[in-house]
């Protein structure tokens, strides 16, 4: 989707439909979630500090999320890929791979598919969505950014070489900053750099995760579209209007994080054996600590316990003030299939 919690606030309140807004945050503090595209234009990105995104655009309009009213449309579009396919693997409210290997009756290609999909979603949504489409999964998300927004781009066998070869290797899908920037010192600008090393040479700087680079600069790519994804963690977290040092508001805070962590773990019918705690200093310096022991739990009380013992060993950190805290639980128990004794005929 483009701009997705900007662009269901735009088209849900008029006054805002071409100006530069934030979902998230505010003038004070906090962090934008998602920019329109009129505040993108400026700078304005997702994971921006508030103050900096006000700084670079002083027009730019705060909106409050509306995660629910964000589920709802996102639940409108996943019905709609399922009259496509029911191989279905989403990334997020607003993104998802989907595999049409087998074209539905009607269809002669996967880019007819990809069109009639994103006009069925702004029939429904009155929203705009992209699409990229390709043999692999990296591909076609790669493709799925070009032509943003409201566009499609295609990246047939043929072409994928040529397309990754101009392509500038910091915009590679999987490659974080920290890597591009020793690809660059190796002299690795763009995908046609990458193409030009052998695996050998690659491990030699990259160890274990050459054969990975290796391949995406071939557009090499064999994970398959996953339906269901298992989930790893479960997970909260609060920002506050003002920062926080104070112990004992600290632990307060804290609580109400654990809760809403138990209640998600209950909902889901999943329980935990690590505790991880997040913390988000003033400078916005951040620092996790985690606990294990081999007894699963989701209790509101056991989470809180846990997180605040954790707590209690930076306590001497918090005098300057904390601005987050956040709560995960995760190596989640495994469900075991029961066992069932079948029948066998004579």
């Amino acid at each position: 989707m483009d701009a997705f919690f900007a662009s269901v606030e735009q088209r849900d309140n008029p006054d805002l439909k071409g100006k530069p807004i934030a979902v998230g945050g505010s003038l004070q503090r906090g962090v934008v979630a998602a920019a329109s595209y009129e505040a993108r234009k400026f700078g304005v990105r997702s994971a921006m500090s508030s103050i900096k995104a006000a700084t670079l655009c002083p027009d730019l309009i705060f909106v409050k999320p509306r995660f629910e009213a964000y589920k709802d449309v996102s639940n409108q579009i996943k019905n709609i890929f399922k009259n496509f396919t029911p191989i279905i693997e989403p990334l997020s409210l607003d993104e998802a791979y989907l595999d049409i290997t087998n074209l539905p009756e009607g269809y002669d290609s996967a880019s007819e598919v990809a069109e009639r999909i994103r006009k069925d979603i702004f029939n429904t949504t009155q929203l705009t969505a992209s699409a990229g489409v390709s043999y692999n999964k990296f591909l076609a998300k790669m493709a799925s950014d070009v032509n943003k927004p409201n566009g499609i781009f295609i990246i047939p066998p043929q072409k994928a070489l040529e397309f990754l070869g101009q392509l500038e290797i910091r915009k590679f899908y999987g490659i974080g900053k920290v890597t591009a920037q020793k690809f660059q010192k190796l002299g690795i600008l763009y995908g046609a750099d990458l193409q030009k090393f052998s695996l050998n040479t690659l491990e030699q700087h990259f160890g274990k995760n050459a054969t990975y680079f290796y391949n995406l600069a071939r557009g090499i790519d064999h994970r398959e579209v996953k339906s269901s994804r298992i989930r790893k963690s479960i997970g909260a977290e609060r920002t506050f209007s003002k920062d926080i040092s104070d112990f004992e508001e600290l632990k307060i805070e804290l609580g109400k994080v654990a809760k809403i962590v138990s209640e998600r773990c209950i909902k889901n019918n999943k329980k935990g054996r690590t505790i991880t705690l997040k913390v988000k200093f003033h400078d916005f310096k951040q620092i996790t600590r985690s606990f294990t022991d081999e007894n699963f739990k989701n209790d509101v009380q056991q989470i809180h316990e846990k997180a605040f013992s954790l707590l209690e060993e930076i306590k001497n950190d918090l005098e300057n003030g904390v601005r987050l805290l956040g709560i995960s639980i995760s190596n989640l128990e495994k469900k075991e299939s029961p066992n069932i004794q079948l029948r066998l005929p004579l």
